[in-house]
Parts: C-alpha cells; structure tokens; sequence
C-alpha cells in the first residue's frame, strides 16, 4: 500500500484484530510475563472465553456468528422443516425391523411405516430448491434443518439433489453426532445453547414444515404455535405433517375444549400429507 493511500480519510486508523494477533506471534519474547495466562490476548485466550462468568459473551457469538455468515451467503429467508432423528428412509426401512429385537419390532416396524414421511421431506426440499426464488438479490426459502440424520437429512437431501445449498444447524449433544452429509459445508452450524439455535430457526423462518417427532420436534413446533399465538412473532405458513400420528400423541382438540386455547388457535397451523399439500400453503400464503 503506497503512502498516498495511507492518507486517505477513508482508511482505517486502527489496525483489524487478525493482523494485531500477526503482530503478537511475530514478535515472540519468552520470558515469565509472556508464558503468563494473564498476558494472552483475551480473544485468543479459549480457557477465559469458557469461564463461566463468560456465558453471556458466548450467547452474542453465537448469536452473531450464524447471523453474519448467513448474511454474506446472501440467504433472505428459510423454509424450516422439524422432524424426528429416527425414522428410517424408505431403503433403510425393511434392515430396520430386520435388525431389531423380538422385544423392539414392533417399535421398529412403526417407525418403518412412518419413512413415507422421509421421502415427503426430501421431495417439499427439492420442491423449494427448484423454485429457487431470489428476492432483493436475497436467496428465498433455503432449506434449513437441524443438521442431523432421518427427516433433517431428508429436507437436506431433497435441496441438495436439486442443486441447491441447504442449511444445517447443529447442536452439541453428549453423544457423537456430526452433520449430515446433505448440508452445505459452509452452512453447517455448530451451536452449544439450544436457546440460540432455535432463535436461529425462525430469525429468517418464512414457513416450517413440522413432520411426525420426538421431544424435540414438539419442543420447537409449541415454541412456534407460542411465539405466534402470543404475538410475539407474525404468523407465517406451518404445514403439520402427519394427522394420525400427531392425533395419535397430542390432542388438539382437548386443550381448546378444555379452555387451555382457543379453538381458533387450532388454525394457526395447516394438516398436510405430502410435499405438493405444503408447498401450495407457502404459495397461497405469499402469493407466489
């Protein structure tokens, strides 16, 4: 950079943060005050970022962090799509009831009667990624999911065959667990804090397609129905997948007869059965 450019009023007075951590490893000076803890660069320093008194720093990085990236991808908006970690895709159903225990068969050939809901959730990926809708330069509708295997990875899938990036969001769990192999290696996400990374679901949400699940799926489908029903957010499409399943586990229907909701909340979501049901719910609702 010449001397005239330097004297620009535009340029920045300070040095960024990457070429001042250049400086520190450029200029190593071992003595007993540079081995110290104390004198490591805050920001580089791992062990003081995770002292616990640190935790409301970590929640802004991991609330800027995915928001940033996500930005720069030039991604306005996400269909999510919720769904259990276990249902087996239609090629893995018949090994699963095959491999199970007399005692888990007929555990296993429910979930197995349940992966024509996997092919529904790679066929409404591959419907939004076809359509491929770019708004303000902005892409519209990116596949986001939780990153991990059965109807997360069936919506990765369906956007990936189709060509398109899709989104994982991933969360640290006690067992080994990693992405699936569906999503954009630049938009595999890794959140520690539940909190951030469901914020992060519906931060860019324009509809969620909620398929049959576990404590998870009904964890962040009630958060939803709640954060709309209070007002708290705008009402968006959410396509429920499911009817006998979902009847089967939750009933609706109880909690308005029983006063806890209103019957008109019943409304905020849509019963749907297959990908082409869902995707016209997002078309009729924005008018595509």
């Amino acid at each position: 950079m010449t001397n005239e450019e330097e004297k620009r009023l535009h340029r920045r007075r300070f040095y960024p943060a990457e070429q001042e951590a250049e400086f520190v490893e450029s200029h190593v000076v071992s003595t007993s005050q540079t081995q110290s803890e104390a004198y490591r660069l805050a920001w580089r320093d791992t062990d003081f970022l995770l002292r616990e008194e640190l935790r409301p720093v970590r929640f802004q990085l991991e609330l800027l962090k995915c928001e940033m990236l996500l930005e720069e991808a030039k991604i306005g908006s996400t269909l999510v799509c919720y769904g259990s970690a276990r249902i087996p895709s239609p090629e893995a159903a018949d090994e699963l009831v095959t491999q199970a225990s007399e005692a888990r068969k007929p555990i296993a050939r429910r979930l197995a009667a349940n992966a024509k809901y996997y092919e529904e959730a790679r066929r409404l990926g591959e419907i939004a990624a076809t359509c491929a809708i770019v708004e303000k330069g902005m892409r519209q509708f990116v596949v986001c999911s939780g990153g991990g295997p059965s109807i997360m990875e069936a919506a990765n899938r369906g956007a990936a065959e189709a060509g398109a990036e899709t989104i994982g969001l991933n969360i640290v769990l006690p067992h080994e667990q990693a992405p699936n192999r569906y999503v954009t290696p630049d938009l595999a996400f890794q959140f520690h804090y539940f909190a951030l990374r469901k914020m992060h679901f519906l931060l860019r949400a324009r509809a969620v397609a909620v398929f049959p699940g576990g404590f998870g799926t009904l964890d962040e489908f009630m958060e939803l129905l709640t954060l709309i029903q209070t007002g708290k957010m705008k009402p968006i499409p959410i396509m429920l997948f499911g009817r006998e399943f979902w009847n089967k586990v939750v009933n609706f229907e109880a909690l308005a007869d029983e006063g806890v909701i209103n019957h008109e909340d019943l409304n905020l979501f849509h019963w749907v059965e297959t990908a082409e049901d869902a995707w016209a719910k997002v078309v009729e609702f924005y008018e595509l």
